[in-house]
């Protein structure tokens, strides 16, 4: 009875034949450099809304520690959190970037309403960080390489088209990545649709800086699928303020759920 009723231990609506190929066309995307993890299907009690603002309430917690993986980009983070302090170890000034993806099943303990809402779903992630040299050359960097795999995947997966929103929650210091942004994407086709979003204010206080949200067209409708930008966790992490990380993750289900 409680199988039979409980959403969280129910199978994937999706298909497993289409998310695999979705997942396919997402890893073939993926730009050079980045190592692909396949991560535990837990975290430390706590990391969620430890690392990112994730209200407790909406992680599903055990009884050993630990809880339920809600978002792999907490995960990447961590993991890349060790990494880059081994690397100050070595050499405490080094820009190094470390740059890790992921695709994990997510469970959220909050309801959500609608036909492409899961209790638990597979999210394509990836993260890279590094350190602050000036001139906002990570930002601008990191924030142009994300963005540019979200639109080739999508597009790889069957969108018709893309629409891509950038914000700078920094009040106009983050303008440099958003022009980068811009300006990566105008070479590709009319297939991708570029939108300054000033006036966003969902995830403010989430993102520091420059974030992005990526909507796919498939035939008439559209969607939402992918969502990213700067977060100030490994600052906290590592410790450094110099310290700086990109994260972007993609909702495999419902990019699946809707591609031909």
């Amino acid at each position: 009875q409680r199988y039979g009723s409980d959403r969280f231990v129910a199978p994937a609506a999706v298909p497993f034949d289409r998310l695999r190929r979705t997942q396919d066309h997402l890893l073939a995307a993926l730009p050079p450099g980045f190592e692909v993890l396949e991560l535990a299907p837990l975290i430390p009690l706590g990391a969620h809304s430890a690392i990112a603002p994730v209200d407790q309430n909406n992680v599903v917690s055990t009884i050993r520690g630990s809880e339920v993986a809600a978002d792999p980009t907490n995960g990447l983070a961590l993991e890349a959190a060790l990494r880059r302090r081994s690397i100050l170890r070595e050499a405490p000034r080094s820009p190094a970037p470390v740059r890790l993806a992921a695709i994990q099943r997510a469970v959220r303990g909050q309801r959500f309403e609608g036909a492409l809402s899961f209790a638990h779903f597979q999210i394509f992630a990836l993260v890279t960080a590094g350190r602050d040299v000036g001139n906002l050359t990570f930002e601008r960097e990191s924030a142009s390489e994300h963005v540019r795999f979200a639109c080739d995947g999508l597009i790889r997966a069957g969108a018709d088209g893309v629409r891509v929103e950038l914000t700078d929650f920094g009040e106009g210091r983050f303008a440099p990545a958003v022009g980068a942004v811009t300006e990566a994407l105008s070479l590709r086709s009319v297939e991708v649709e570029v939108l300054d979003r000033p006036d966003r204010e969902e995830a403010r206080g989430y993102y520091t800086g420059f974030c992005f949200k990526a909507f796919a067209w498939f035939g008439d409708s559209v969607v939402e699928v992918a969502d990213g930008g700067h977060v100030d966790w490994t600052q906290q992490l590592v410790p450094s303020r110099k310290e700086r990380l990109m994260i972007t993750g993609l909702g495999i289900d419902r990019l699946a759920a809707l591609s031909p």
